[in-house]
């Protein structure tokens, strides 16, 4: 086994704090040190004030082997990286000319003019290891303080990202000895709550050291991330593999894919494999389930359309929905679900359809309280199951959970069918 280090992420900008960009760098970059086999332990992010920055990278210093830094290695006044590490390690800036050189190139080719202000980019430390910039103005350095090695690169991503791919991944292999690798698999599961699935896997987390197991929640499913170190790529996938089959034999049922895949897409992946076409028939949802459908790429191939159909009078005349049930049970019914399936079946010749009604709020509507919805599915010539449903929450979360309550239903149909 290789030796455990612990590395840290730090995000230097005001405008991250602000929210004005997301701090995807952090993400990336503790991807990229898991496939070294390099445990990310903290993230930070730190405003452009120079005192501040100073504080971040020295409680960096004491706790982290490796410290990457993205952000505040521009021309301006408020970029405060190099300042920051200077006034830390007592190290002087001194202007370095290659590093000038190449600035003064990268403008050249690309037809701008240099200012005075990009003269500091070209301020490194003496004794740092530069990381080249092909695609940028500002180098990225390499510095070591105390027992840390510093990384600085700029905040931009696809700079980031190339010095990362083409130059600091293969110096920490040739520096530093990384014999493990960190491998990670998500599971996704639908159908079942956070701490029901957690006390179903109580006696695997309970023993868990090496792979580990972490359940993450999101809104109408739960995700259970896999992790383990080993030696090789091929070991640590070993690992998993068999904490995976112990998941899978006590909740398997509720398993519908793994990492990226979204319960959207794994119902699309199932309509293809079958062959079959679906259609919609929407009313509080107001086209969201089109929407997660047509988000994917060669949705046409199974999806054929969706009526959007809210107000009463579009479920009669452009739906076929009949005046006898609208009277007798109303819109927010499983009566009318099953009619706006039928039929949305039947005008669009499709081999499944769904129905989505209900109250989404702020207020009641034919006596039934916000939240209630009725999904139906049909297929096969006939109405196979019609749900109802009581979802709490605002206006808005209502009609997403209707939609991802609906897709949980098509998956199940369909797997089974």
């Amino acid at each position: 086994m290789g030796v455990s280090y612990k590395a840290e992420v730090i995000g230097v900008g005001t405008e991250l704090l602000l929210g004005q960009i997301a701090n995807t760098n952090a993400q990336w970059i503790s991807e990229k040190l898991a496939n070294l086999g390099i445990n990310t332990f903290y993230h930070q992010v730190v405003g452009d004030n120079l005192d501040r920055v100073v504080d971040c990278f020295e409680a960096a210093a004491r706790r982290s082997d490796f410290v990457f830094v993205t952000g505040g290695l521009g021309p301006t006044d408020d970029d405060l990286t190099r300042e920051a590490f200077a006034k830390l390690s007592d190290k002087e800036l001194v202007l370095n000319e290659q590093v000038l050189n190449d600035i003064a190139t990268f403008f050249k080719k690309s037809k701008h003019q240099m200012t005075k202000n990009n003269y500091k980019q070209a301020m490194t430390f003496e004794d740092a290891v530069i990381i080249p910039n092909p695609i940028g103005t500002a180098p990225g350095m390499i510095h070591t303080h105390g027992d840390s090695t510093f990384v600085f690169m700029p905040g931009v991503p696809r700079e980031m990202k190339r010095m990362m791919s083409t130059f600091v991944i293969d110096y920490f292999k040739e520096k530093f000895e990384l014999m493990d690798v960190i491998q990670s698999r998500m599971l996704r599961f639908i159908g079942i709550g956070e701490s029901y699935l957690e006390e179903e896997i109580h006696s695997i987390i309970s023993r868990q050291s090496n792979p580990t197991i972490a359940p993450l929640a999101t809104d109408g499913e739960v995700g259970v991330r896999i992790t383990a170190k080993a030696e090789t790529i091929e070991r640590a996938n070993q690992l998993i593999q068999q904490t995976e089959k112990e998941l899978l034999d006590i909740v398997g049922s509720y398993f519908y894919g793994y990492d990226e895949t979204s319960i959207d897409k794994a119902v699309l992946s199932l309509l293809n494999e079958q062959n079959k076409t679906i259609a919609g028939a929407e009313s509080l949802t107001g086209g969201l389930f089109a929407d997660a459908l047509v988000s994917n790429p060669g949705s046409s191939n199974a999806f054929l359309g969706s009526f959007v159909s809210y107000a009463v009078g579009a479920k009669q005349d452009v739906l076929g929905v009949s005046e006898q049930t609208v009277n007798n049970h109303g819109v927010v019914s499983q009566q009318c679900a099953e009619e706006m399936a039928t039929n949305a079946a039947n005008l669009l010749s499709a081999d499944v359809a769904i129905s989505f009604t209900g109250v989404a709020g702020p207020e009641q509507s034919e006596g039934k309280e916000v939240g209630t919805v009725y999904i139906s599915i049909y297929a096969d010539g006939k109405v196979m199951e019609t749900n109802a449903y009581h979802f709490s929450g605002e206006r808005n979360y209502i009609r997403k959970r209707s939609v991802k309550k609906g897709l949980e239903l098509l998956y199940r149909y369909l797997k089974n069918s």
